[in-house]
C-alpha cells in the first residue's frame, strides 16, 4: 500500500470487517501527547499530513481531514483533496461533521485510547441524536492495515539529575501526596508523558525531540508511586535513582490497576487522560481535577531557570554562528533549505552538549516561508532565492534547557512590503516582551499587544502568540500559553501566568505564496518591583540572544522607546554572545548589533 488512496481503501476494507461504517483517527497516542513516537503516527500514515495537530474522520463514501490555521496550507500539499474534504478548526469540530454527515443506523467507530471521555460523550450524544452510534473498539483498526507499522520504543530510561531539577522525586511526590491528602484522596492517575518524565526525575528517547519516556502512573497518598514501563527500559542506575517507594510495574499492567482501585477515591485529569482511563476506573470514586504535576511543572524553579539560562547563552552561540555562516554564503545563490537546516544542526552539535534538536527545524525559503509550521523534505525542498525572506525556527534540548527560536532572514535585497511587514511584527514582539501585568493575568489578555500593529493595516497570524516551554522537556507545554481565546496550543490556555514560567513571545505575518516572518524569543516570567504599585507586578525577561536582522527593520516605522530596545536587546547579545565566538564572527556581531539609533 505504497498510496494514499491504497491505504484509505484498505482501512475501508477492515472498518466492514470490523463491523462499523465509519472512524476517527486523531494525531496522538495513548497519553494525549502533541508529538508521538513512530507507532502511533497513524494519522501521518493514512492521510500524509505532516502536522503537530489534525484528525481524520473516514466514512464509507466520504472522509475529512481536520487541521486549525496554522496548517491551512501546509495540509492541502499533503493532503490529496480527492481523497478528503479539509475541515477548518475550530469552526468545525469532528463532532459537529460527524453529526451533518453521519447517516442513521451508521456505526461510528473509534479507539478508546486516543480520545478524551468528553470527546466521545459529546460525540455518542450528536450520533445518537441523528440515529447513529458510537463503538469503542477493542483494537485500533489502523493497526491492522499498517503492514510496516514501528514498534514502541525499547529506548532505556535516563536519571534527570537533582542539579538539572533542582528537586528530588521524593520532595515532589511528597508535595503531591499531601495536595492527596487535601483532597481526601487515594492515588492520582498520571498519563501525560512529561508529567512523568518530571515527577520521577527521569527522561527517555521515546519519542523524537521530545526527551519522555513510553510510562504510565499511580502517585498515592502515601508518597509512594507505581511506575508502569517496559522493565527492559531500566538499567540498575534508573532503579537505584527510583528507590524502594517506587514500584515498577509492566505497562501492560496499567489498566489491571486501574481497575484495582475500586472503592478508593481517585483523581484523574479530564483533558489527558484517554477514555479507556475513565472505564477501568469505573469502580473508583473520582475527582476530576488538573494533572497535579501540571503547574509545578511549569513554573520553574531557579535551579531550572539558571539552567535555562545557561543553555540559552550556549545555543545563542550556536546560532550566532549559525548567522554568520549564512550572512556570508546566502548571496551566493547555492543554498537550500535542508542544506541550511543541516548546517544550523552542526553548530549545535558542535557545543557537544546537545541530546536533541527539540523539534524538527522549520528551513523555510520564500512561498514555503507562509506555512506556519512547514517542515521540509526532499520533495518540498527549495533553493534560497535572491531578493527573498527565509525563515528558521529551531531549536535544542540540552539537559540544562529546551530552546526554540525564530529568525527571518533577508536574502538580497528586501522589498519595501517585507521590511514594512517584518518591522510591524517587531513592534508587536516588542510590545508584548516589554508588558508589565498585575499577577493573575492570563495570556489571552495580553495577546493584542503583540498584534495590535497588524491589525492597524488589516493584517493577522493565524496561530498563538506564545506557548509553555518545558525545562529539558516537551517544546510545547501546558498550561498557560499566549492566544486569542479560539487560539494557541493546546485546550488548556485560561491559566494565569506566574513567576518562573517560560513561554515563547512569536507573532508573525504569512503572505500566502510569497513569503513569512516570524520572530520568536523564549522568555521568562519574572517579578516587576514598581515604585507605589498597589499589587504584584509581572513582566517578560528574555532568555533567547540572537540577534535580529537589521535590514529587515524600517527604523521609520520605530518609535524612540522601540529602538531604544531594539539596541539595549542588541547590546546584551554582543556582550553575552560575542565573547564565545572567534574573531570573524564576534567582528560580524559588532556590525549587527550596532545601535539602530544611529540609523535615524
Amino acid at each position: 500500500m505504497s498510496t494514499h488512496a491504497a491505504r484509505l481503501a484498505a482501512l475501508r476494507d477492515q472498518l466492514a470487517a470490523n463491523a462499523v461504517t465509519g472512524f476517527v483517527v486523531p494525531l496522538t497516542d495513548e497519553h494525549m501527547s502533541e508529538y508521538v513516537g513512530g507507532y502511533a503516527q497513524r494519522l501521518a500514515w493514512l492521510t500524509g499530513f505532516g502536522g503537530s495537530a489534525g484528525s481524520a474522520v473516514v466514512l464509507a463514501d466520504k472522509a475529512a481531514m481536520f487541521t486549525d490555521g496554522r496548517y491551512t496550507l501546509q495540509v492541502r500539499a499533503q493532503v490529496d483533496g480527492a481523497l478528503y474534504d479539509y475541515v477548518a478548526v475550530p469552526g468545525t469540530s469532528t463532532t459537529a461533521w460527524l453529526a451533518a454527515h453521519a447517516a442513521a443506523g451508521d456505526r461510528i467507530g473509534y479507539d478508546p485510547w486516543l480520545h478524551t471521555r468528553g470527546w466521545v460523550t459529546a460525540t455518542a450524544a450528536a450520533l445518537d441524536a441523528r440515529g447513529a452510534s458510537l463503538i469503542a473498539l477493542p483494537a485500533n483498526p489502523v493497526d491492522a492495515v499498517w503492514a510496516d507499522r514501528p514498534a514502541p520504543s525499547t529506548a532505556r530510561l535516563e536519571v534527570h539529575a537533582d542539579e538539572f531539577a533542582g528537586e528530588t522525586s521524593l520532595a515532589k511526590r511528597d508535595r503531591i501526596a499531601a495536595w492527596l491528602r487535601d483532597q481526601p484522596a487515594d492515588a492520582a492517575v498520571i498519563t501525560a508523558l512529561d508529567s512523568i518524565a518530571w515527577l520521577f526525575n527521569v527522561r527517555g528517547r521515546d519519542v523524537d525531540h521530545t526527551p519522555v519516556p513510553l510510562a504510565f502512573a499511580l502517585v498515592h497518598a502515601d508518597a509512594s508511586a507505581d511506575l508502569f514501563v517496559d522493565a527492559a527500559k531500566l538499567g540498575s542506575e534508573v532503579r537505584a535513582h527510583l528507590g524502594d517507594a517506587v514500584r515498577v510495574r509492566d505497562r501492560s499492567a496499567f489498566p489491571a490497576a486501574l481497575e484495582a482501585l475500586a472503592g478508593k477515591t481517585v483523581v484523574v485529569d479530564p483533558t489527558s487522560a484517554v477514555a479507556a482511563v475513565f472505564g477501568h476506573l469505573a469502580g473508583a470514586t473520582l475527582i476530576e481535577a488538573r494533572d497535579p504535576c501540571v503547574v509545578p511543572k511549569a513554573v520553574k524553579n531557579p535551579t531550572e531557570i539558571a539552567g535555562s539560562k545557561a543553555a540559552h547563552i550556549r545555543d545563542g552561540a550556536a546560532l550566532t554562528r549559525f548567522l554568520h555562516w549564512f550572512a556570508g554564503e546566502a548571496p551566493k545563490g547555492a543554498l537550500d533549505e535542508l542544506g541550511v537546516a543541516a548546517k544550523l544542526r552542526q553548530f549545535r552539535d558542535a557545543t557537544n552538549q546537545l541530546e536533541d534538536l527539540s523539534f524538527d527545524t522549520i528551513s523555510a525559503a520564500g512561498p514555503n516561508g507562509a506555512l506556519p509550521h512547514y517542515r521540509v523534505d526532499v520533495a518540498s525542498n527549495r533553493p534560497l532565492d535572491r531578493d527573498s525572506l527565509y525563515l528558521v525556527d529551531s531549536g535544542g534540548q540540552y539537559r540544562d534547557g529546551t530552546t526554540d527560536v525564530t529568525r527571518t532572514l533577508a536574502v538580497g535585497t528586501p522589498s519595501a512590503e517585507m521590511r514594512d511587514r517584518f518591522t510591524r511584527v517587531l513592534k508587536g514582539h516588542i510590545a508584548l516582551g516589554s508588558a508589565v501585568f498585575p499577577e493573575g493575568t492570563r495570556g489571552n489578555q495580553i495577546d493584542a499587544l503583540a498584534r495590535q500593529f497588524l491589525w492597524a493595516v488589516g493584517l493577522d497570524y493565524a496561530h498563538g502568540t506564545g506557548h509553555g516551554v518545558g525545562s529539558y522537556l516537551a517544546v510545547h507545554e501546558g498550561p498557560a500559553r499566549i492566544a486569542t481565546a479560539a487560539g494557541g496550543y493546546g485546550a488548556m490556555g485560561d491559566e494565569p501566568l506566574r513567576a518562573g514560567m517560560i513561554l515563547s513571545n512569536e507573532p508573525g505575518y504569512y503572505k500566502p505564496g510569497a513569503y513569512g516572518i516570524r520572530i520568536e524569543n523564549l522568555v521568562v516570567v519574572e517579578p516587576r518591583d514598581i515604585a507605589g504599585a498597589e499589587r504584584p507586578m509581572l513582566g517578560f525577561t528574555a532568555l533567547t540572544l540572537a540577534p535580529l536582522d537589521r535590514t529587515l527593520i524600517d527604523v521609520a516605522l520605530l518609535t524612540p522607546t522601540e529602538v531604544a530596545w531594539v539596541d539595549a536587546y542588541h547590546a546584551r547579545v554582543a556582550a553575552e554572545i560575542g565573547p564565545l565566538l572567534d574573531d570573524d564572527a564576534r567582528i560580524w556581531l559588532g556590525n549587527a548589533t550596532r545601535p539602530l539609533e544611529n540609523d535615524r
